[in-house]
């Protein structure tokens, strides 16, 4: 079976993405020192993960990044800032989705993930009017949900860390969420997708609705937790199951 792996997985990449573009985000040398690692990557992911249609190459590519910068792994992301671009995610995207889960997962994580796409920015002459702008006008706030989102955040934490309750409504939810140059529903799925990777799945359950609200359909979803299994490992996706298995039920209702 897996004798026939770059023929087979291939034909089938290349109606979405080019080969050489996922081809491109494994090491050569992964098929010297591990050819299985090599087999279950080109035939299994992507011959058949990434070319599920259950979610589409240009949110796989977004999911995937958003999981590459929460695990710090930057010798990825330069390949992957390729296939993300390639796939139809634009720059300004890729910048708004580091600056977001830079709250996320760490300024650390965020700052190391903007040196590892520099280059490919620069190869590509991406230039400052690609990117976003550093105060633009913000897209209208749900003041009845950020209400309620508040009032829960204050009666549990307020007496806790008042900074950060002022600092999550101010920065994040009055500022930061409401940015355009990341669709909500973009926004959403790389929060979630972030949370996912991290290993944080008590945290999906605001962030999973709120992704649904924002367009996020359950097929996705659950689409982007077998994405994710590759990318974050299955322990963490099957901590996330229980969460997302609520979260759909809850909604059913």
């Amino acid at each position: 079976m897996r004798t026939q792996i770059i023929a087979s997985a291939f034909a089938l990449a290349s109606t979405t993405a080019s080969a050489q573009d996922l081809a491109g985000t494994l090491p050569a040398t992964a098929d010297t020192v591990a050819p299985a690692l090599a087999a279950y990557s080109t035939e299994d992911l992507f011959g058949s993960v990434w070319t599920d249609e259950a979610l589409s190459m240009r949110d796989r590519a977004l999911v995937t990044f958003a999981a590459l910068v929460t695990r710090h792994e930057t010798d990825a992301l330069g390949h992957h800032t390729g296939l993300a671009l390639d796939a139809g995610v634009t720059p300004a995207e890729l910048s708004e989705t580091i600056t977001h889960l830079a709250f996320y997962t760490g300024w650390g994580n965020a700052t190391a993930a903007a040196g590892a796409m520099a280059p490919v920015y620069d190869a590509r002459g991406v230039t400052a009017e690609d990117l976003p702008a550093l105060n633009p006008d913000l897209l209208p706030l749900d003041e009845e949900a950020e209400a309620a989102r508040e009032e829960t955040v204050q009666s549990n934490f307020a007496n806790v860390s008042p900074g950060v309750v002022d600092t999550t409504r101010e920065l994040l939810f009055n500022d930061l969420w409401l940015r355009p140059d990341l669709a909500p529903r973009d926004r959403s799925m790389v929060t979630v997708a972030a949370l996912i990777a991290a290993g944080q799945p008590e945290q999906m359950t605001f962030h999973l609705n709120r992704a649904m609200d924002n367009g996020l359909t359950q097929e996705e979803a659950g689409a982007m937790l077998s994405h994710l299994a590759f990318y974050a490992g299955w322990p963490r996706v099957f901590s996330a199951l229980p969460v997302a298995r609520q979260v759909f039920e809850s909604r059913a209702n």
